[in-house]
């Protein structure tokens, strides 16, 4: 069996012309691309504001200067996610608070959010993993109301994901999504927040271009601005955006694509007892086909499978309290669900380019190698 990726881009040589076109121009950032994708995901997000951004960690560090979390306020997040979700707060100078987080899907529920809140939180970030909506949202984002704190969404692998219909990141104050080459669409390195608010998405807009008050195309004067407060450099260059500019407008076709690989492998594995998985949900986009084995098997598994050209990984290995940085910081604590994700979870490709046969060698060599 060749080489099977466990994710492979979706670049094409139309793609590729358009980012040698804005290089030829000579206007590598603030061009038209970044404009256009921005519209196109607003129009598919179903949001009234997006902006790009260098990354999802910098929209998400963004989001909570824009709502001015920083020292002596206190977030609360799900303990399984990538370190970046936790290191976006702790760069504003908040503190972070962890909550375990559901068996089967690894998301923040309701009963971990009431159970973890005291009146030093000033925020919820939730994390729909491996693109699972998290299901108590809703319940979430009334209790938030109640309690008068801000909801955040960390969207990283959901581009595409929904619930009663509604794009995720639209549930909260904002959402930020990650465009890494692992990801569903990507422009290498990059990321994009999408809000509702006018309010968080002018603050956003300043503070990703330095806190410079007056954008380059407005200016009376080239070279005549204003900076009324501190500012970053977290903008995305325009010949990223024309790489993933056609990649989102293609992508409502690659999603149905997603969902049927995620069928095939439900289909393949519903009978067998020794993998477990979360039934096919169309709210789910799908950035990986997640399973779990005993995790006595887990390392060795992986290793084998590698060894035999199938592409795998772990989302994630280490549940984010059990960092060395988290634990001096914070102290060592259990989290039990956390802790059993952590250590029996592995990522299956699910790209668009795989094939059936591919999924099927894949589930055959699982069923055989974990008997």
């Amino acid at each position: 069996m060749k080489q099977i990726k466990f994710s492979d881009v979706d670049i094409t040589k139309n793609d590729l012309k358009k980012v040698n076109e804005v290089l030829k121009s000579g206007w590598l950032t603030h061009g038209k691309y970044t404009k256009l994708f921005e519209n196109q995901l607003k129009l598919f997000t179903k949001s009234k504001h997006a902006t790009t951004v260098s990354s999802c960690t910098a929209g998400l560090h963004l989001i909570f200067l824009a709502l001015g979390i920083g020292k002596g306020d206190t977030v609360l997040v799900p303990a399984m996610s990538h370190v970046a979700t936790a290191h976006a707060i702790s760069y504003t100078g908040a503190n972070v608070k962890f909550t375990d987080v559901d068996l089967e899907t690894g998301n923040i529920t309701l009963k971990d959010v009431i159970k973890n809140f005291n009146k030093n939180i000033k925020a919820i970030i939730v994390v729909h993993m491996s693109g699972i909506p998290v299901k108590d949202i809703l319940k979430i984002k009334s209790f938030c109301k109640k309690n008068k704190i801000y909801l955040i969404e960390d969207c990283a692998h959901a581009l595409g994901s929904k619930i009663n219909g509604k794009h995720v990141g639209n549930f909260g104050d904002a959402g930020s999504f990650s465009f890494y080459p692992t990801k569903q669409i990507t422009s290498g390195e990059g990321g994009a927040v999408i809000t509702n608010s006018s309010k968080i998405f002018n603050k956003i807009k300043k503070l990703k271009a330095f806190g410079i008050d007056t954008d380059i195309k407005h200016r009376k004067i080239p070279g005549m601005y204003n900076v009324k407060g501190l500012g970053y450099n977290f903008r995305m260059t325009d010949f990223q955006a024309a790489l993933i500019y056609a990649q989102l407008k293609r992508y409502s076709n690659k999603l149905l694509i997603r969902k049927r690989n995620a069928k095939i492998y439900e289909r393949e594995l519903k009978n067998y007892n020794h993998v477990k998985f979360s039934s096919f949900s169309d709210n789910n986009s799908y950035f990986i086909f997640q399973i779990f084995v005993n995790k006595k098997i887990r390392n060795s598994l992986i290793k084998s499978m590698v060894k035999n050209f199938i592409g795998c990984s772990i989302h994630y290995a280490t549940p984010l309290p059990y960092f060395d940085y988290y634990k001096k910081l914070l102290g060592a604590k259990k989290y039990v669900n956390a802790e059993y994700y952590a250590k029996s979870n592995i990522s299956l490709p699910i790209h668009p380019k795989l094939n059936t046969k591919q999924i099927r060698y894949i589930v055959d060599f699982i069923i055989n190698n974990t008997k």
